[in-house]
């Protein structure tokens, strides 16, 4: 008879261990719903408050979730376009500022002198052969530039080099002897006269092939490295003269001798 009563008065025993989990999942609840209503836009003095409210309740006061004043973050400048626009602007005129050091000033000084004693000698030996109606030398901002007319090397609407214009071109290889050496671009250049011809489609092929025939003449000379030397051609697609008239495109026929500065490369 005890043993029933004792089952019965066990079996009335509520089992309540349900209660730490379910009260675990309430706190974590409201600290979600207190995290997402921080981060949205809300007023915050009512946030304060029911934060205020939230810790008399549960806490019996101030506490963790007291509510903080949110610091601005600068990091949205960032993605703002203007902001990084004017950081580029700032620094762009920050690099203009900066001075010139004096060691590139001797430097760009030394090159222009050495650009000019070639070009000195190249124009004694313009003056010797009296080539001044045919030959031009001028120092650009490129370099030493030298234009050849091409009625000096080549008949008209060809490419090869005149044997008796190879050994002008011989001598003139001899000027281009330089130590150390530098980076030469031989360029050839048409008028506006399509070409059309059996040997050559268009005044491209025939500037290209002038270019490269004229920069093999030069480098027979065996005091010149080939690895120094490169050709382009741009058709009639660069003039230096009026194509409207004869004297301007018997100047726009032409090849030039680029003499680079040491501070330049050929692929710049």
């Amino acid at each position: 008879m005890s043993r029933r009563k004792r089952e019965k008065k066990d079996g009335a025993h509520t089992d309540e261990s349900w209660l730490l989990p379910y009260a675990d999942l309430l706190t974590l609840l409201l600290a979600l719903f207190i995290v997402l209503f921080s981060t949205s836009s809300v007023d915050a003095q009512k946030f304060q408050a029911l934060s205020q409210v939230f810790n008399g309740i549960f806490l019996g006061g101030t506490g963790p979730l007291d509510y903080q004043q949110p610091i601005e973050n600068d990091d949205h400048s960032k993605d703002n376009p203007d902001s990084v626009n004017e950081e580029k602007q700032e620094e762009k005129e920050a690099e203009e500022k900066e001075p010139i050091k004096e060691e590139d000033i001797i430097f760009d000084l030394e090159e222009q002198k050495e650009l000019e004693a070639i070009q000195s000698k190249i124009n004694a030996y313009i003056q010797k052969n009296d080539y001044s109606n045919k030959f031009d030398t001028s120092l650009t901002t490129e370099g030493l530039l030298l234009t050849i007319r091409d009625n000096v090397l080549f008949q008209s609407g060809k490419a090869e080099v005149r044997d008796a214009d190879k050994k002008t071109a011989k001598e003139l290889a001899v000027l281009l002897e330089m130590e150390p050496p530098r980076n030469v671009i031989i360029s050839g250049h048409t008028d506006n006269i399509p070409i059309g011809n059996a040997n050559f489609q268009s005044n491209w092929e025939l500037s290209v092939m002038r270019a490269v025939n004229f920069m093999k003449v030069l480098l027979e000379d065996k005091n010149l490295d080939p690895m120094w030397f490169s050709a382009k051609g741009y058709g009639e697609f660069q003039p230096i003269g009026d194509n409207k008239t004869e004297a301007g495109r018997a100047k726009n026929r032409r090849v030039e001798v680029l003499i680079l500065p040491r501070m330049k490369n050929v692929n710049d």
